[in-house]
């Protein structure tokens, strides 16, 4: 035994490696020109070409990948084009042939560390797969093999093998000379759509003459050199801080989506695709920093957008980040005049990967789409859960492209999810004219869908009858009869193949078979060999897959449970509630409709008309005027929560939140181009809310999440520290009816605590007394003692715990129990006394000794006490005795058990009192409250504390400084400028901070890429010449990225 357990993990490893070269064997036929055993797993000579190319798209000029190889003398790598791919290796050596190139795969490896060398294993040829059924082929990506060409030479398998010897750092991991891993990487290729739209069918772009739309900036006049030194001061300061973040990031995350600027590492949260370095091109060209543009511009050229670490793209942040980045850094750059022309490649290179998410039957966006084209190729449907704010905020990244490339099919997507919207507004909501924060983008009515699946389910199950009545009179037939005996039956029917009419070129099993589990690495899900064949399998947005049914064919075959999918437009996701706000999840849809409306030059009416009613909603439902001391004139918007029966079950949260701040802007805009002066006056009080809430903090920067105390009426608000209070402690009545049962209770138990220090002081006494009288005390004071008139001590201390017994109750009676070990029965303090005046009188009438008996039983309560008073008449000649003294017999209320046969007389133990807990004052607890969490007045609590360099509220700053020309915006925006900065800086850039209601946050060390895509450039135009990016040419999107306005 000992033995097998010291190989058994010899065996193990020898089963495996067996396991491996079948697997090996099976997957590819034998390595040419190999000889030797397969002894280790170094690598190849370092001469090997792994360089494979990529063919683009015909809208696409052809990127140069990098190629891996040889060390040349200026540092890059070269390719040796001496490499015999048949030559026979060294023993220790693993034997990679040369492999023919692929159009679909790139060398160019996007990792999160590193860049891996590629290669790719050919597929077999069409017919050996249709013959051949392993279950090992399960692995093989069918889908990127197709256009593969066969090499002359016999492929090697790729074998992946772990390396922890990779040089991880910011340029990409490569192999040392030892050991290499080999690993495949998947990209993604256009494939046929589902659902095509028809070409006549496509939403062409708005065209004619731009409309007359108002002029949105105020007419500056020419300032004063004392106001025009201050500003470009305070402009420099704005580019310095600028340069330092870009800098940090440059330095230490080249390439990589963020950078971390405490720890000066990076981080790749949006799919690898250097999403600080897209976000920032603009703002480099805005602020002058011409030398930067031009790097990050060749290295946008290097970016590869059709492959990434991550399984799933994020669509809305892909949009507003990537797709919107490039293109205002073209717009802004000077377009086609310019010269960076790459810009607009690379957007189209993107934006047609993104196209595949509105392949649904109802053309509304997957918003997480599986891009490797083994998902990417299968049916999908929107989800049922879809943020409002990812799904209706794409409108402006494409219309612009469409713009740009005059080609339509990128305003048809955008369209027809501004049409369903538009559509949704008309039928109506919960609150009319807004839209809750997830959507059933889907397309399929739920509720019909199972009415429909009950009615099949019956149909089915007569069906079923009836078959069963027709099988009885059939007669059997002998095993093996392939005669039809089906003729009478239309239901689905078994075993005719993938192609039969009755399962409509699906499997046996439904279709789809079954993926293989995604790994931790992050490794693509293989599909079977039946993904090649024709599908009608839908997938959801969350990756399961589905089979949705045509109405238009009831005689089509259908498997039962299957539900039909019954046609709507965009409701509510089906939640129990539904969220109604201005903030996550909702923001940016809102603050399309205007800003849409001037990129298509005011043709497409239908923007003005949504946008009306937003805020004519927004103003009616949830504008609120916090109560603040001072009685400051400000509003913020609050967040409606309801189960669809608006007003009655309503709830309100009166929310100050950082992503809320963006509404200033939009009022403000949407008031000047729709002639709503009104808005413009509303925008000013949104705006200057959120620079309250910078104001109020200990760091002077406004937190993500918090509450407010609303004033009941907007026009008449007076600050109430009661009120204030009140909402700080909403328990704040039930608080002081805690303390006054406490102030009782606390007078009772010093009641309590008094007897029992006078018992205390009355058992001392007796005991001196009795001490006395056993040591030659006179017979008077003997007869005092043992004495059972009224005058007796035993007497009085009965009558005391007569008093107190109400008080003590089962409280006494548990400690008792927990003193003597056993359960206590229930007797009154007056049973125990008269007990323990018994022993005493024995101990006396014995000089003091007495004599060990069985107790007596427990006497009636009407019992005359003066007959317990003495020893009983006669005595049991057969109990066992025992003596003890008088000390003794007055102990025992003092714990001490003496030895006995009968059951122990329960004792008298003083109770443990201690003194409850003091609960704090309504006035303690806000006090204490307000000194702990720093809430400041108006606020009612801080549930999120952090500040992640959002820009929503200098954006709504800058928007009232460019529309109003009042220079306090300025000054208003220069105080969070340097709290901010103040609090987030760091040696290579400037960090989220934990908690701004202290004077000392914590940095968490995170800087997204719209530090410098936002905030930093809405501080720098609010100190720029104001005619620089002016409103009236140029169209920002949520992203801060400026797109050209039609002219």
């Amino acid at each position: 035994m000992l033995r097998l357990r010291r190989y058994r993990y010899f065996v193990l490893t020898a089963a495996i490696v067996l396991f491996l070269l079948y697997r090996v064997s099976q997957n590819s036929d034998p390595w040419d020109s190999f000889s030797g055993k397969l002894s280790s797993t170094k690598p190849p000579n370092s001469n090997t070409d792994y360089t494979t190319t990529f063919d683009e798209s015909e809208t696409i000029e052809k990127i140069k990948n990098p190629t891996y190889g040889n060390h040349g003398a200026s540092g890059s790598y070269e390719k040796d084009e001496n490499v015999d791919a048949g030559a026979e290796r060294e023993l220790n050596k693993i034997k990679i042939p040369e492999l023919k190139e692929n159009d679909d795969v790139s060398d160019a490896v996007s990792g999160e560390d590193s860049r891996r060398p590629v290669t790719k294993p050919t597929p077999e040829e069409e017919d050996e797969e249709k013959d051949e059924e392993k279950d090992d082929e399960d692995e093989d990506d069918a889908d990127d093999m197709d256009d593969a060409t066969p090499p002359k030479t016999t492929p090697a398998p790729v074998i992946d093998i772990p390396d922890r010897k990779i040089n991880y750092d910011n340029k990409g991991g490569f192999h040392d000379e030892d050991t290499v891993a080999t690993t495949t990487v998947i990209h993604w290729k256009k494939v046929p759509e589902h659902f095509p739209v028809p070409t006549e069918s496509i939403i062409p772009l708005p065209t004619g003459k731009p409309e007359k739309i108002p002029t949105i900036q105020y007419q500056f006049k020419e300032e004063s050199a004392e106001a025009r030194e201050k500003r470009l001061a305070r402009l420099r300061m704005v580019e310095a801080e600028a340069r330092r973040a870009w800098a940090g990031y440059k330095k230490y995350a080249w390439m990589h989506d963020e950078l971390s600027p405490v720890s000066k590492k990076f981080r790749d949260p949006f799919c690898g695709w250097a999403a600080t370095l897209v976000d920032s091109l603009d703002t480099l060209w805005i602020m002058g920093m011409k030398d930067e543009f031009e790097d990050a511009v060749k290295a946008v050229g290097d970016i590869d957008f059709t492959t990434s670490s991550r399984n799933e793209i994020p669509v809305f942040e892909t949009t507003i980040r990537y797709l919107g980045g490039l293109i205002a850094a073209y717009d802004v750059s000077g377009g086609k005049a310019g010269g960076y022309t790459v810009l607009l490649d690379k957007a189209v290179e993107l934006a047609e990967i993104l196209m595949g998410v509105f392949d649904t039957p109802n053309r509304m966006p997957v918003l997480y789409y599986n891009w490797k084209p083994a998902f990417a190729s299968q049916p999908k449907r929107a989800s049922t859960g879809a943020g409002l704010a990812e799904l209706g905020t794409l409108s402006m990244e494409f219309t612009r492209l469409a713009q740009l490339t005059k080609d339509d099919k990128y305003y048809d997507a955008v369209a027809r999810i501004t049409d369903a919207l538009y559509d949704w507004q008309k039928r109506g909501t919960s609150i009319p004219g807004i839209f809750p924060d997830r959507v059933d983008a889907s397309g399929c009515n739920k509720t019909a869908e199972a009415e429909l699946a009950s009615q099949r389910a019956a149909e089915l199950a007569e069906s079923q009858e009836v078959l069963d009545d027709s099988s009885e009179s059939r007669p059997i037939r002998p095993f093996g009869d392939k005669t039809d005996i089906s003729s009478s039956y239309q239901g689905p029917r078994h075993g005719q193949g993938p192609n039969s009419d009755s399962n409509q070129g699906e499997s046996e099993s439904g279709g789809l078979r079954q993926l293989e589990r995604r790994s931790d690495a992050g490794e693509e899900k293989q599909l079977e060999k039946s993904l090649t064949a024709p599908s009608n399998t839908f997938e959801a947005d969350d990756g399961v897959p589905f089979t949705p049914k045509q109405l238009s064919s009831p005689n089509q075959a259908r498997s039962p449970g299957q539900a039909e999918c019954v046609p709507q437009g965009l409701t509510a996701g089906h939640y129990e509630q539904q969220s109604y706000s201005m903030g996550g999840a909702q923001d940016s849809a809102y603050e399309y409709f205007p800003k849409q409306y001037l990129l298509l030059g005011g043709l497409e009416p239908k923007y003005r008309t949504m946008h009306l009613k937003v805020v004519e909603a927004v103003k009616q439902s949830l504008l609120f005027r916090p109560m603040v001391p001072g009685d400051r004139d400000m509003l913020f918007s609050a967040k409606i929560t309801t189960r669809g029966n608006f007003p009655d079950d309503a709830v309100t949260e009166f929310e100050i939140a950082h992503l809320t701040c963006f509404l200033g802007g939009m009022f403000g805009l949407g008031g000047k181009i729709f002639d709503q002066p009104m808005d413009v006056e509303i925008g000013k009080k949104l705006a200057d809310g959120c620079v309250w809430a910078y104001e109020s903090t200990a760091s002077g920067i406004m937190p993500e999440g918090a509450s407010a105390v609303p004033c009941e009426s907007v026009n008449n608000c007076h600050w109430n520290e009661t009120v204030w209070w009140r909402a700080l402690d909403p328990l704040a009545d039930t608080r002081e009816a805690q303390l006054a049962d406490y102030n009782a209770r606390k007078e009772e138990l010093q009641a309590i605590k008094t007897q029992q220090e006078q018992r205390k002081k009355l058992a001392a006494e007796a005991k001196n007394r009795v001490a006395v009288g056993t040591g030659g005390e006179d017979e008077s004071s003997k007869e005092h003692i043992a004495g059972s008139g009224d005058a007796g001590w035993a007497d009085k201390a009965t009558d005391e715990d007569d008093e107190s017994h109400s008080v003590r109750g089962s409280t006494s009676r548990l400690r008792e129990g927990r003193i003597t070990g056993r359960s206590v029965p229930e007797t009154n303090a007056e049973d125990v006394q008269e007990r323990r005046s018994t022993a005493i009188e024995q101990a006396l009438h014995t000089d003091g000794h007495v004599e060990k008996r069985l107790p007596p039983p427990p006497p009636e309560k009407n019992t005359d006490r003066s007959k317990l008073g003495g020893p009983p008449a006669s005595e049991d000649t057969t109990t066992p005795t025992k003596t003890m003294n008088l000390k003794d017999a007055l102990d025992m209320n003092e714990g001490n058990t003496i030895e006995r046969d009968a059951d122990q007389i329960p004792l008298q133990v003083e109770p443990i009192i201690d003194d409850p807990a003091r609960p704090q004052s309504h006035k303690e607890y806000v006090k204490d409250r307000i000194e702990t969490e720093r809430i400041p007045p108006g606020f009612s609590n801080v549930l999120f504390p952090n500040y992640i360099l959002r820009p929503e509220a200098i954006e709504s700053v800058w928007y009232m400084y460019r529309i109003t020309g009042d220079t306090t915006w300025q000054d208003k925006g220069w105080r969070m400028f340097e709290a901010i900065i103040r609090n987030t800086q760091t040696e290579a850039g400037h960090s989220a901070i934990d908690n701004v209601m202290s004077p000392n946050p914590s940095k968490t060390n995170e800087m997204e890429s719209f530090w410098i895509a936002e905030t930093l450039k809405y501080f720098y135009l609010l100190y720029s010449a104001p005619d620089l990016m002016s409103l009236d040419e140029w169209v920002i999107n949520t992203e801060a990225h400026f797109f050209k306005r039609p002219t």
